[in-house]
């Protein structure tokens, strides 16, 4: 038997239709362009979406690890108000309010005379324990330089 067209199928057919058993070339490139889309549209979604993260990851870590916990909310509700209140807050730099807190803290438990904490002292950190030192150099030389009217 030999292969011929219908006689009522146009004589010019497109490139694109295939004799019966070969394979469609046409479907293999769609295909392979459409499984190479998604895998691009994929990793750019999740590319975007750790972008609050990747912004906080020099902060501070309270507000590095909220800013995560945002992105994986927003990620598994599709509630795209937490993704973009996490990138706002990983635009925003917070002010440091712990370290001046701790050291008026620390300051008020010397002025009443309480020994300081050494949980304290591990938490504030060097920079905490130089300042204190330089406070009291500074008042130790403020004691000796003031003299009594006994």
């Amino acid at each position: 038997m030999s292969e011929s067209l219908n006689p009522i199928a146009p004589h010019d057919l497109p490139a694109f239709i295939t004799a019966p058993g070969h394979t469609d070339v046409l479907m293999v490139v769609v295909g392979i362009i459409l499984i190479g889309a998604v895998l691009m549209v994929g990793n750019l979604y999740l590319r975007l979406h750790s972008l609050p993260e990747q912004m906080a990851h020099k902060s501070q870590k309270l507000q590095f690890e909220i800013v995560a916990v945002l992105g994986l909310i927003a990620l598994f509700t599709h509630i795209h108000l937490f993704w973009v209140a996490g990138l706002l807050l990983a635009m925003v730099d917070l002010p440091d309010f712990g370290t001046p807190l701790r050291r008026i803290a620390g300051s008020v438990d010397k002025i009443a005379g309480v020994p300081p904490d050494d949980e304290a002292g591990e938490i504030a950190g060097e920079s905490t324990a130089h300042a204190v030192a330089a406070d009291t150099t500074k008042a130790d030389a403020a004691k000796s330089g003031v003299q009594s009217h006994a």
